[in-house]
């Protein structure tokens, strides 16, 4: 099967290799981690003829034997060479209880590269933050960009291109299916959803209520962008008869983010440069599958898709990403990289003077002369300059590497 090679990690992984640093690749199941595993494997074998490269797919049947740390242990002994350079790559690590104790060991000699991949943020982060003590690092690979998606379907940039990514997504198989079978893409991104559910939020994180859960996540979708508090998550469930302390939904809803569902943004205030602790935003990993969760409304999203697909444009050029408080306003990001913040408004069209005046002049509050971005769908070609801030195209803003 041909690999698409996804060369914003590639390139990533491939600096951090055999720098003693164990490399874990994280992210939602089907988002193409095992891919740029495999991809990554090839690189090695065309660099390195010599290298010695020990595989682990825990989702093949011939590797169920391999439980525990135990076993992996039994598994690799005698597999490495004592010469050449050893690679061990381990897909869906955390299907091996207890598997940080036999990486910790074999980090801590240095027998090989080690490069993992794992479904499940809560397990992958205190297992190795504790066992490794900072000698890893943590590499997230999101599904497609708007340029990858484009790639991937062999697609030109056009308002028709971005209706698609905006609306199915970019879960890699995809391109397999052909997106004109919208009908199998729905299905199948509803079985990966599923999935999602059992192996990484019932099984994972042992919840059991799996109605209350769903439910949960239609609220989050309908809601992407908008502020989520224990309180409002109360007023939900009363709404739906459920009894269940807002303590409890929030904890459903990390279960959510540790299964790379949803991430929690919080709110940064602007003026006092810090960030508050109540009132998170959450945005989706995948535009497809928050839109399956929405159902038949989702036409009328367009907007709040256009801020998960910003806000998701922004994590995957690296940026830390925000939403930003003024005294009489709020910016839908602030991203910061390298210290240096940019800040956007998201809009769907400028047709109003009311929509300019409060876009704009959210951003003019800000004391500061680094970048602000407004993005919308307006039919422009360029970008264009407005007091100093940028208006700028949804369609140029997906295909920009760097701000």
């Amino acid at each position: 099967m041909e690999i698409i090679s996804r060369l914003i990690y590639i390139d990533h992984i491939l600096r951090f290799l055999n720098k003693g640093m164990m490399i874990a690749l994280t992210g939602q199941r089907r988002v193409g981690k095992s891919y740029v595993l495999r991809n990554l494997a090839e690189i090695i074998r065309q660099n390195h003829p010599d290298a010695n490269i020990v595989y682990i797919n825990k989702e093949k049947n011939k590797y169920d034997s391999i439980k525990n740390d135990s076993d992996l242990a039994d598994y690799i002994q005698g597999k490495f060479s004592e010469d050449g350079d050893n690679y061990l790559l381990i897909d869906e690590v955390q299907d091996i209880e207890g598997f940080e104790n036999t990486l910790r060991s074999l980090n801590a000699d240095e027998e090989c590269q080690i490069i993992v991949t794992g479904s499940n943020a809560k397990m992958l982060s205190s297992e190795l933050s504790t066992y490794l003590g900072g000698r890893y690092i943590d590499i997230h690979i999101q599904s497609l960009s708007y340029r990858e998606f484009l790639r991937f379907h062999n697609l030109e940039d056009s308002p028709e291109s971005l209706e698609k990514y905006l609306s199915f997504g970019g879960l890699p198989h995809l391109y397999r299916l052909g997106l004109e079978n919208e009908d199998m893409v729905w299905e199948y991104v509803q079985n990966i959803y599923n999935t999602i559910v059992l192996k990484d939020v019932v099984q994972r994180e042992g919840l059991r209520n799996v109605t209350l859960f769903e439910n949960l996540m239609s609220y989050v979708s309908d809601n992407t962008g908008q502020l989520v508090s224990a309180t409002s998550l109360s007023k939900y469930l009363k709404a739906q008869r459920v009894e269940l302390t807002p303590l409890s939904a929030v904890n459903y809803l990390k279960a959510a983010s540790n299964a790379y569902i949803i991430n929690k943004v919080k709110r940064y205030d602007i003026h006092g440069k810090r960030l508050l602790e109540t009132n998170d935003k959450y945005y989706f990993e995948d535009l497809g599958l928050r839109n399956l969760l929405v159902g038949s409304d989702r036409a009328k999203d367009i907007e709040k898709v256009m801020e998960n697909a910003v806000y998701l444009h922004l994590k995957n050029l690296g940026y830390k990403v925000a939403v930003g408080t003024l005294p009489n306003g709020e910016i839908d990001f602030v991203a910061e990289k390298g210290g240096k913040p940019i800040y956007i408004q998201v809009s769907y069209l400028l047709n109003e003077d009311s929509t300019m005046k409060r876009e704009f002049g959210n951003l003019m509050q800000i004391p500061d002369n680094y970048p602000k971005y407004v993005v919308s769908m307006d039919p422009i070609t360029k970008p264009k300059d407005y007091d100093g801030i940028t208006h700028m195209p949804l369609r140029t803003f997906l295909l920009t590497d760097a701000f």
